[in-house]
C-alpha cells in the first residue's frame, strides 16, 4: 500500500518525519484500528516499510495550511506520484484526506472505497487526520482506518 498526504507540515519538515503534528492522530490511528500490528511514533516512520507501507505527499513543499499551495505544485505532484504509483505498483493507494484524492484526480469522492482503480490498485480515501481538519471526529476517522485494516487485511486472505 501506498499511503498519500496532501503535503507536509512546517513541524514535519523541521523534524524530518512523516505526520509529526503534535495534534496529528495518524500515528495512533494505524495501530489502533489494525492497519499495522504495533504502535509506532513519527519518529519511527521508516519502520512503515516493514508492514508493506509506503508514505509520500502530493506536494513536497511544507506549508501551515493547504491553502498556501499554489495550482502549479498540485499540477507538478500529480505527474511526480503518477509516476511514483506506476513504478511501484501498489495493490491499495490510500489517500489521507478527500482533498488529497481530489486535487490528485480532479474528481469528488466520498470517504472510504472507490468504486475506480487507479494504475490497477484499490483506492481508498481516508478522512484527514490532519488537526486542522474540524469536519471528521476521531470516531469517523476510526471506522476509516478500520475500513481499511479491512481491507488490507481481506487482500492477505
Amino acid at each position: 500500500m501506498v499511503l498519500v498526504g496532501i503535503n507536509p507540515s512546517d513541524r514535519s519538515a523541521r523534524v524530518g518525519h512523516y505526520y509529526a503534528g503534535r495534534a496529528n492522530s495518524f500515528w495512533p490511528l494505524l495501530y489502533e484500528t489494525g492497519v499495522i500490528p504495533e504502535p509506532l511514533s513519527y519518529d519511527e516512520d521508516r519502520r512503515i516499510i516493514e508492514f508493506g507501507i509506503g508514505m509520500t505527499d502530493l506536494v513536497k513543499r511544507p506549508t501551515r495550511g493547504i491553502e498556501e499551495i499554489e495550482r502549479q505544485e498540485f499540477a507538478e505532484g500529480r505527474v511526480l506520484l503518477a509516476q511514483k504509483l506506476e513504478d511501484l505498483h501498489p495493490r491499495v493507494i490510500a489517500f489521507n484526506g478527500k482533498t488529497a484524492y481530489e486535487k490528485f484526480t480532479g474528481r469528488a469522492c466520498k470517504l472510504g472505497l472507490q468504486k475506480e482503480q487507479l494504475y490497477g490498485a484499490s483506492v481508498f480515501v481516508l478522512p484527514s487526520t490532519s488537526s486542522q481538519n474540524a469536519g471528521a471526529t476521531l470516531a469517523v476517522k476510526k471506522r476509516y482506518f478500520k475500513k481499511l485494516a479491512d481491507l488490507l487485511k481481506n487482500l492477505k486472505d
